[in-house]
Order: C-alpha cells, then sequence, then structure tokens
C-alpha cells in the first residue's frame, strides 16, 4: 500500500528525478488495494494529496483516470492520475502495482460557447448533441483532465433519464451534494442550448440514454471555454 502521510520539505527536495514512459494515455483504472494513497510526485517521499478507497460509498470499484507514466531511481513505475478534488486540475502519483488499467477509445468533449457535447472515437465524432451549461455566477468549469468517476439511473425526476458523475467541481451544482459537476438528462428540454444550470451540464433524455450507451466511468472529459 502507499504510505499515507506527509513528508518533509527536505524529503520531497531530495525525491529522485523520474523517467517518463511513452505508453499510449490516457487508460482507466480501479484500484487493488483496500486504499491507495496519491502521492503530490513519483515518490514515497512526496506529500499524499488524497487517499482513494478501493470501493464508493455506492459499493462500486472507484475508477481512476491515468493520465502517464513514469519509473523512480529504483525503476518502480508510478501512474500520473487525474485527481478528483478541489481545485479543478490537481494530478498526482500512485504506484502502478496497486492499479489495474484498461484502455480507453472515446473521450467527451463539451464546447462551452457553442452549447454541444462530442462523443469522440479514435478521433473522430460518433456523437453530438445540444446541451446547456452553468449560468453566469454558477459557470460549468472547463478543463482537460476531467472523466466519468459514475454512471446511474437517478431516482430525482429533474436529472432525468440518465445521469453521469465528474471528476469536475463547480462553484455549486444540482448534483445530489452539490458542487460536483453532472451531465445528465432533463427535465426542462426547452432550457436545452441555455446557460441555466448550477454548473451541471444537462442534455435531452435522448442523448443522455445514447450516451449511455456510449461511455462508461473512467472515459476522459473534456470542458474548453
Amino acid at each position: 500500500m502507499a504510505t499515507v502521510g506527509s513528508a518533509s520539505p527536505a524529503s520531497r527536495a531530495a525525491a529522485p528525478a523520474a523517467k517518463a514512459s511513452s505508453t499510449a494515455f490516457p487508460k482507466a483504472g480501479v484500484i487493488l488495494r483496500t486504499r491507495l494513497g496519491a502521492h503530490a510526485g513519483p515518490s514515497v517521499a512526496s506529500a499524499v494529496i488524497k487517499v482513494f478507497p478501493q470501493f464508493r460509498s455506492d459499493f462500486r470499484p472507484t475508477t481512476l483516470l491515468v493520465l502517464g507514466e513514469a519509473k523512480d531511481a529504483k525503476g518502480t513505475r508510478w501512474l500520473k492520475l487525474s485527481i478528483p478534488m478541489r481545485p479543478n486540475g490537481r494530478t498526482g502519483w500512485v504506484k502502478a502495482a496497486s492499479v489495474q488499467t484498461r484502455p480507453v477509445h472515446r473521450s467527451i468533449i463539451v464546447d462551452l460557447s457553442s452549447r454541444k457535447l462530442r462523443v469522440l472515437e479514435d478521433g473522430k465524432t460518433r456523437f453530438a448533441t445540444r446541451v446547456a451549461i452553468g449560468r453566469r455566477g454558477m459557470e460549468t468549469p472547463t478543463g482537460n483532465r476531467f472523466y466519468l468517476t459514475a454512471t446511474f439511473k437517478p431516482t430525482e425526476h429533474f436529472l432525468g433519464a440518465f445521469a453521469f458523475e465528474t471528476s469536475a467541481y463547480s462553484k455549486l451544482s444540482e448534483w445530489p451534494g452539490g458542487g460536483v459537476v453532472g451531465l445528465h438528462g432533463t427535465s426542462m428540454p426547452s432550457l436545452l442550448g441555455k446557460a441555466v444550470s448550477h454548473g451541471c451540464i444537462r442534455m435531452s433524455n435522448a442523448a443522455a440514454l445514447v450516451l449511455k450507451k456510449l461511455t462508461a466511468a473512467g472515459t476522459p472529459l473534456k470542458i474548453i471555454p
């Protein structure tokens, strides 16, 4: 298990440089240990910035997005992760032996200016749909390291036919508990194409069901201005 705790500034400064790998990324991953600490750098000497449980509170496996890898001075492989936490865009490192990875061939791009969501497969558009985004003061955040952390059929009517939890955080969202940016269907399709949400990205219920078939937890998500 990766060490959970903080390192002194001196030990962090002494951490050896790591060699980057050219293996194709991103990849999705699941955790092979009960708990996994993500470090600030590819070294046990660096501070732990987040601890992931192997399973979520809904008993499903925690899904990771792996952005790259490196080897430390001892030849130990480390994986660079997108970290779902505030502020958005955080990354961390875990030992590769603690994660089982799989390739991903599809990704999602949300263009806030055009209010469009696209699913890409091997660089080509597989599906596109119109969306509603965060209103002024509660804007949907932008970033290129987000991903789908879970998918489910919601019980809340306003979340529509299907919903996708993401690793992105907004000032506030309609997501249960607030803060997490979700992609979801809607009970008010007349608002699609407008900036009306608390940060979540809404689509038609039909589009949400198509997205359900095309994506899964671990799908990369990019939100551009």
